[in-house]
């Protein structure tokens, strides 16, 4: 287990922050203290904990592997989205404070984009939230042609999308990307056409870059 290089500045400030009462219990000999800094930092800090050696459930390439850590809030269709410049069919995943915030790609892919949307940052428990609050979708295309994309969507807590890529920038399935820090939505939205078969339901706990969402018609 690492800690992500996505929150470095945070995990430091919090790490400083725990060594200086830590270091204050040593010298008086408040053990209590030493140990309650401790457990307050391995709290925060396992916020940005990046798990190691993540396998994608399938080896199959049209099996599109989950951008996030969470739970299965939703699973709907649109009439139009600007990551397939048509109807889409949307895995929208929820993430608590608890679970690891690093966002994965869902499949081997070019960037095309990135689309920022400033917005509210209302509760993402709230099913509101996921169309009003600020939010960033990467554009991407399969090997295959294929358009799709990942939205990253902020929380009331969570106020700070990390998404440092570019265009033509090229990623394999599962790699790192960016993350959310706190609570907040990640959405993977693919083209409905090529669509075979969406594999999960909502209240379905997922892994990012493991559990399998969606199988596609073509690579």
């Amino acid at each position: 287990m690492l800690l992500t290089r996505y929150g470095f500045r945070e995990w430091m400030i919090i790490t400083l922050a725990a060594a200086i009462p830590a270091a204050a219990g040593v010298y008086f000999q408040w053990w209590w203290l030493v140990g309650l800094s401790a457990i307050v930092w391995a709290a925060l800090a396992s916020f940005f904990r990046d798990p190691l050696f993540r396998r994608p459930a399938s080896a199959d390439a049209r099996e599109l592997v989950s951008p996030a850590d969470g739970l299965v809030s939703a699973v709907l269709s649109v009439p139009e989205h600007i990551a397939t410049d048509g109807p889409a069919t949307i895995v929208r995943i929820y993430l608590s404070v608890f679970d690891v915030h690093v966002n994965r790609m869902p499949c081997d892919a070019e960037v095309l984009g990135t689309v920022h949307t400033p917005g509210k940052y209302l509760d993402v428990r709230i099913e509101e939230s996921a169309k009003v609050n600020e939010s960033m979708v990467t554009r991407l295309r399969a090997p295959s042609g294929v358009l799709l994309g990942v939205k990253q969507i902020s929380g009331k807590v969570a106020r700070h999308i990390v998404c440092p890529i570019k265009t033509g920038q090229r990623f394999v399935r599962g790699q790192r990307f960016g993350m959310i820090k706190f609570g907040s939505t990640t959405e993977l939205v693919v083209p409905t056409a090529e669509v075979e078969r969406v594999l999960v339901q909502k209240g379905d706990r997922v892994k990012g870059g493991v559990t399998i969402l969606v199988r596609m018609k073509r690579a």
